[in-house]
């Protein structure tokens, strides 16, 4: 096989044109377009991720319509909230997975000429290989040509789409051009049930078969169904694929020939090409399920809408419109950096392919790592504290659908607690189809191949990012009828949790909270200790404070009537009231000697690691606990970090924020303590988490702003180059993708929506030019332009009413259809 030079980014696109019976195919506008050049199997199934079609509902992994799982390719396709749990042994302990369920292969696809061996890559010689993201219409082109071994040259051009105006349907297009030869093209469309999750190197050990085909056939207009069903959940799922063969506009007869094998189904469609005859097979697809809703079937269903539908262009016309829409409330220019805007372009498209409008009415979290993969088995974690940032001033609906699904299992939350013996509300480090706690028993080190015990379940933040989640929601939109039925609650349900975790501890005269874990997942428990977790952990210690004073807020914004059924029903007593503001005043923080913010008590009596040590005997020193503990050593004995949580502080809130709440406890936040404990941390974080770019990026932008662009170039960085060796090709980062953008919005711009006004305070980075960006505020749609010495704020004309705008000293009130503008 001969194929052309890989790349692991994307280049200028040069405009070509396939002609063939009429059709011509186009390359779109660069600055809208993720392309890769060349065959590269050993990088397909990073490709594969991040060149995902998705809808919000449901994704499709960017694998070649010929391929089937292996070492090169990896189709899947996942629909939100879809899961399946199943039991192994693992090193004699019997350990409980729950799953995204990988769901049938519709891309099924390829061809033959004249009897010969079926379409491979990798058997043939490849004159040009492009392959291409239209991120302006979430297209996914593929096109090729090729000299087969009789020396037939053949052009063969592929576009797909997962249709964002109708979440159920999927759209695959092949065009064949006969360059050189005459012969019988046979092409073999299908529906591939006979899939499983296999798609992660660490969980092939364990069971992967998560459905079963019950059932398939024909259908009139040369279409077929295939049903299956989820082995443990019984979830039914059905797609219906219909093939028509089209030379120009006009629809031809193939000879179709029905194959149903085992958990296969399709069509062998033949038809005669002469030299230079173009073929095109259209292959729409629907996909239901039993988790829809509105629906009497999944299989009745998936036949009825198909019947509906119309060619591949006409279906492309609306998916494109939907996108036109959504690219409007997401709109972001970036002048000076037109590389960096095509990147932050692709991150805003994974997101939207994750979560859409269409998500707004499923029972769907934010799954790690999109819709694109089977890392973290599909779960969810804390992500969406990095993606309301964008969903609030954007899809205010969407970000409440989310934090309904966060409401829906308050209950499980509820008994969570109970039975550890707390109050409250205990949200799970990790969930998928119910809301209990799917965090895994055991993982795998693959640097060792030990099988260790995952304590990570003692995250107990999850709870206060969901606290935090629902009160910057508010904060954006007012929404004090979400406040009043869902919000408040799930805020005290969070803040009684955590108040009693908390214990009083009388030498100090001082609130502490033992047993946790931060967000920096490299310290689960004291080097030597008989027992997991570690105490004091200043993330937590401080997010506490914030939610008790969050909660107290809420029950005294929404109505009285509401406060008081709501007070009763919880049994929420005036002495546990007092209790929480007690804790807000008398929380301990630990503090190094010298002032720097603790990571955790006893962090600073930690032995020092060789860092400089470790940069020169491993190429790699990212995931240091894996390399730790295959040395025999433990990660838990040093000053070492994957993510600083510490700096996570600084993240989420403003010094001024951050100082009241320290005030508040008794504690001075001096001029010098955010950036010495930034030194401090930035020298001891091995960065595994690629959120550690976002977070460093944010917390430097203010008194480094190179290094902070040189962290903002990092978190850009992270999917497209796969900084972590081989982690993209399991799944996206989501938060990561979400991050780098809002490192654009709101911290190079100092945006924050705090106490019913619009505030920016902008330190904005001269080699990054002029920004651009939508945004809406309080229903009001608004346009901010940021340059390093000016600040404009358009407000779109309506009936909504005046807000108001504060930069840095200056106050404006900004009226529908106004500008004001800030000199800086």
């Amino acid at each position: 096989m001969r194929a052309g030079p890989a790349s692991t980014g994307c280049r200028p696109i040069p405009v070509y044109l396939m002609v063939g019976r009429g059709r011509t195919y186009c390359a779109v506008d660069d600055h809208w377009t993720w392309r890769y050049e060349g065959y590269d199997p050993a990088r397909e199934k990073l490709r594969e991720s991040l060149c995902a079609v998705g809808n919000g509902y449901l994704a499709t992994r960017g694998a070649a319509p010929e391929s089937t799982a292996g070492r090169t390719h990896y189709p899947g396709t996942y629909a939100a909230g879809v899961y399946n749990r199943l039991s192994s042994e693992v090193s004699g302990n019997q350990v409980v997975n729950e799953c995204l369920v990988n769901l049938p292969n519709w891309l099924a696809l390829t061809f033959r000429v004249d009897g010969g061996p079926w379409f491979e890559p990798e058997s043939v010689d490849l004159l040009e290989y492009h392959q291409y993201l239209d991120m302006k219409r979430a297209l996914l082109v593929r096109r090729f040509r090729f000299r087969d071994a009789d020396g037939r040259t053949t052009a063969v051009t592929q576009r797909r789409f997962a249709h964002m105006r109708e979440p159920h349907v999927c759209a695959l297009e092949v065009s064949v051009l006969a360059e050189d030869w005459t012969g019988r093209l046979q092409l073999r469309s299908g529906i591939d049930g006979g899939v499983e999750n296999g798609l992660v190197q660490r969980y092939r050990d364990l069971p992967g078969r998560h459905l079963d085909v019950v059932g398939t056939r024909a259908l009139p207009d040369h279409a077929v169904l295939l049903e299956a069903r989820t082995t443990q959940s019984g979830v039914p799922v059905a797609m219906v694929a219909r093939n028509h063969l089209y030379q120009g506009e006009h629809s031809i007869d193939g000879e179709y020939h029905l194959v149903d094998e085992q958990s296969w189904i399709g069509h062998d469609i033949a038809i005669d090409l002469h030299v230079g005859d173009a073929v095109t097979l259209e292959k729409t697809v629907t996909v239901f399920t039993g988790r829809d809703r509105a629906i009497s079937e999944p299989s009745v269903e998936a036949g009825r809408w198909l019947s509906r539908l119309g060619r591949f262009d006409a279906l492309l016309e609306s998916h494109a419109l939907a996108w036109a829409h959504l690219w409007e409330r997401f709109h972001i220019e970036l002048q000076g950096s037109p590389e960096q805007l095509r990147v932050v372009r692709l991150h805003l498209l994974h997101l939207l392919q994750t979560v859409s409008p269409n998500t707004s009415e499923l029972d769907a979290g934010v799954p790690a790592r999109g819709l694109h993969g089977e890392a973290y088995r599909g779960h969810v974690l804390w992500d969406e504290l990095f993606l309301f940032p964008l969903l609030n001033l954007r899809l205010p609906a969407l970000s409440r659908s989310l934090l309904r699904y966060r409401y829906r299992r308050l209950p499980e939350a509820v008994q969570a607690a109970r039975e550890a013996g707390h109050t409250g509300a205990m949200y799970p480090w990790q969930s998928g189809s119910d809301g209990r706690e799917e965090s895994q028993q055991l993982h795998l080190n693959p640097s060792s191949g030990h099988w260790l015990p995952d304590p990570t379940r003692l995250q107990r933040h999850i709870g206060l990012a969901v606290a935090h989640n629902t009160w910057q929601y508010y904060q954006a939109t007012g929404d004090r009828e979400f406040l009043a039925n869902y919000g408040t609650e799930m805020l005290v349900q969070v803040a009684r949790f955590f108040a009693g975790l908390a214990s009083y501890d009388r030498a100090r005269d001082r609130y502490v909270i033992r047993r946790v874990m931060g967000p920096d997942e490299f310290h689960s428990r004291y080097p030597d200790a008989a027992g997991d977790g570690i105490d004091n952990n200043a993330y937590t210690n401080v997010l506490t404070v914030w939610t008790l004073l969050r909660a107290a807020d809420a029950l005294g914004a929404i109505p009285s009537r509401a406060r008081t059924e709501l007070t009763e029903r919880l049994q929420l007593r005036p002495g546990e009231l007092h209790r929480w503001e007690d804790i807000s005043r008398k929380m301990f923080v630990p503090f190094h000697a010298d002032g720097v913010i603790s990571q955790f008590e006893g962090y600073c009596e930690l032995a020092e690691l060789d860092w400089a040590g470790y940069r020169r005997h491993h190429r790699n020193i990212q995931r240091l606990d894996r390399i730790l503990e295959a040395e025999g050593d433990d990660v838990n004995r040093y000053q070492a970090a994957k993510q600083a949580d510490v700096l996570m502080l600084f993240y989420l809130f403003s010094a001024e924020e951050l100082g009241a709440l320290l005030q508040r406890l008794g504690y001075r936040l001096k001029r010098d303590t955010i950036p010495r404990t930034i030194d401090y941390y930035l020298a001891r974080t091995s960065h595994g988490s690629t959120l550690s770019a976002v977070v460093h990026a944010w917390v430097l932008a203010r008194a480094n702003r190179h290094r902070a662009l040189e962290f903002f170039r990092r978190a850009l960085e992270s999917d497209v180059t796969d900084i972590q060796g081989g982690t993209t090709a399991e799944g996206i980062h989501l938060a990561a993708m979400a991050g780098s953008v809002d490192l654009l919005q709101r911290c190079f711009s100092g945006l924050e929506t705090r106490g019913e006004r619009l505030l920016l305070n902008p330190h904005w980075p001269r080699p990054l030019g002029p920004l651009e960006l939508s945004l809406n505020y309080r229903e009001l749609p608004l346009l901010l332009r940021i340059s390093e010495d000016q600040v404009d704020v358009a407000a779109g004309a309506g009936m909504q009413r005046a807000v108001e705008i504060v930069c840095r000293d200056r106050t404006a009130t900004l009226e529908p259809g106004s500008t004001v503008r800030f000199p800086l």
